[in-house]
């Protein structure tokens, strides 16, 4: 399963001070995007997703659903902007995804046999140890 495209206007971009590479222009600009998305509240999403989006976004989540990416990586908005949009992507798409179930099974007979059989001679080993031959 693909996971679905989220529409521009169900996200909020604003633009903040961001340290790191910029030199002294980094103090006049902001270029570091902040991106909100309401996931609680989105028509685009299914429950199921939602809810495995909870688990995926973990602390990046607010207590009300929002979802809260900050991009800092690069010098420009617009790139920034581009790395928030494609890590949200990249967590709806890990959400989407459905795990397989996993089938439990038992030993086979033969394995126990073996396995038992494995702990009498360690047994063994460890009683030939024994202090029975002292000086």
């Amino acid at each position: 399963m693909s996971s679905p495209i989220i529409p521009d206007d169900e996200l909020h971009v604003t633009y903040i001070l961001a340290s790191g590479p910029g030199g002294q222009n980094v103090n006049k600009v902001a270029t570091a995007a902040q991106l909100r998305f309401d996931a609680r509240n989105s028509p685009t999403l299914s429950g199921r997703v939602k809810h495995r989006l909870a688990e995926v976004a973990g602390s990046r989540m607010t207590a009300d659903g929002v979802i809260v990416l900050t991009a800092r990586r690069f010098r420009s908005q617009t790139r920034n902007r581009e790395d928030a949009v494609a890590r949200l992507q990249d967590m709806i798409t890990q959400a989407s995804a459905v795990q397989a179930y996993r089938v439990p099974t038992r030993p086979s007979r033969t394995q126990r046999k073996k396995r038992m059989d494995n702990k009498q001679h360690r047994s063994r080993v460890k009683q030939g140890r024994s202090g029975r031959y002292t000086d």
